[in-house]
């Protein structure tokens, strides 16, 4: 079991990524935008965050950076999430500090998948013995 942070302004994707990572067992913990999801992840420390990138205010790219150059969430895993899969968005991932870089439509294996990559004791339910 992990306990993942999905930081997503939007309902749909909140509700979506919320149903398979609860479905497999794991605690799930939800910000709006990325100021609060900084502020969350700093008070909680998760054992991943979820990141959307286009949010209102402090976008993906910022929070994340914000995240990674903070030394109490910066052992944190960022695996960002978006519908763009241009080469300039994905390289400005890395820049930030995201470990991980996922395009939408991703299935639940590809997003437990990378969430394992990152988080060395994270087990999926289903895979579980």
């Amino acid at each position: 079991m992990a306990r993942v942070l999905i930081v997503d302004d939007s309902p749909t994707e909140m509700y979506k990524l919320t149903a398979m990572l609860e479905k497999n067992g794991h605690v799930v913990l939800k910000a709006e935008n990325g100021a609060d999801g900084v502020a969350l992840a700093r008070q909680e420390k998760p054992d991943a965050v979820l990141m959307d990138i286009v949010m209102p205010g402090l976008n993906g790219f910022q929070a994340t950076r914000q995240l990674t150059k903070d030394s109490e969430t910066s052992h944190i895993p960022v695996i960002m999430l978006s519908s763009k899969d241009g080469l300039f968005d994905k390289a400005k991932g890395r820049i930030v500090g995201s470990d991980q870089y996922l395009i939408k439509p991703f299935s639940t294996e590809e997003l437990l998948g990378a969430i394992k990559a990152h988080v060395p004791d994270f087990t999926p339910v289903e895979q579980a013995s």
